[in-house]
């Protein structure tokens, strides 16, 4: 069933019992993704198994995707299908799933998405994303004894998959941020230790209120008639910069903080936030909740997410 132009896909749609290998007695990750891959195959038909199988060992070498306690949601992306195809397999033991890795997976989440359909996989797992946080989730579905009783406990679950891919979907927690009560000697320790080039401002409620950035930094230590003079004297021993480091612990960031950023809202689509991205010509946008600041979205990681994962 596509995903595509209906807002209320349950998750249990995307699979049935058949596709379900329930409490496997294999123990190691490749061997029972070529399992879950013929089994697939034989319900649904996915192509070339071979290519299909070469391309998720690939992913899962460079990136495993285990994605909460014991789970792991594997996914591949393939020319051959035009829906999303879920597999899933359980073991009681848990398995090897990655050297770096110790704790054992229990549930694997085996996700196929067509390659014309970018979002796919994002979707699913956003869809997931609940469960897979649950620390009880992986030990609970091991324990069921059928296949039957696996797909019901997704069913039961009501988890339900998007309308469309949301900035909520790609975005990244913001690490560093800024209270607007801190000065520009804060900022700059920030910009110093995290190599950033702007950080966000909040309130005390949380409330985005707007952006310190290193340009804007840089435009306070060197006033405006320095660009078009061209006796450069009074910069050559840097005493703007020295006058600001004079006055950074006295300097609020209202004073220097900038209002052009891009934001969009947590549940925009994720063609809206191409679109600010584009428009503003910036490589990044804030996602907010009402007001309040929630993740960033970098275009680096939104061309990852959408052309590659």
């Amino acid at each position: 069933m596509a995903v595509k132009g209906n807002n209320s896909v349950r998750f249990s749609s995307l699979f049935a019992p058949a596709h379900v290998i329930c409490q496997t007695e294999l123990t190691e990750r490749n061997p029972l993704l070529m399992e879950m891959l013929h089994r697939l195959a034989m319900a649904k038909g996915i192509g070339n198994v071979e290519e299909a199988y070469n391309a998720l060992i690939e992913r899962e070498n460079e990136i495993p995707t285990v994605v909460g306690p014991g789970i792991a949601m594997p996914h591949v992306r393939l020319s051959a299908i035009n829906q999303i195809i879920v597999g899933i397999a359980t073991s009681k033991k848990g398995i090897k799933y990655a050297a770096n890795i110790d704790t054992p997976v229990k549930l694997i989440i085996l996700t196929l998405s067509p390659k014309a359909a970018p979002g796919a996989y994002l979707q699913a797992i956003s869809s997931l994303a609940q469960i897979c946080q649950d620390p009880a989730t992986a030990d609970t579905v091991a324990q069921l004894s059928t296949a039957e009783e696996v797909w019901r406990f997704f069913d039961r679950g009501g988890v339900v998959l998007s309308e469309h891919l949301r900035a909520f979907d790609i975005m990244s927690p913001v690490t560093v941020k800024l209270q607007e009560h801190d000065t520009l000697e804060r900022a700059i320790d920030l910009f110093v230790r995290h190599q950033v080039r702007d950080v966000p401002v909040v309130d005390r409620d949380g409330d985005f209120i707007g952006v310190v950035t290193t340009h804007e930094l840089l435009r306070v230590c060197l006033p405006d008639y320095i660009l078009w003079v061209e006796d450069l004297t009074p910069i050559i021993n840097f005493e703007p910069f020295a006058e600001i480091l004079r006055k950074e612990s006295k300097t609020w960031l209202t004073e220097i903080m900038t209002m052009d950023y891009a934001t969009v809202a947590e549940n925009a689509p994720a063609a809206h936030v191409a679109k600010e991205l584009a428009r503003r010509r910036v490589d990044h946008a804030y996602v907010l909740r009402d007001k309040k600041l929630v993740g960033v979205v970098s275009l680096a990681m939104f061309l990852s997410k959408i052309l590659r994962e």
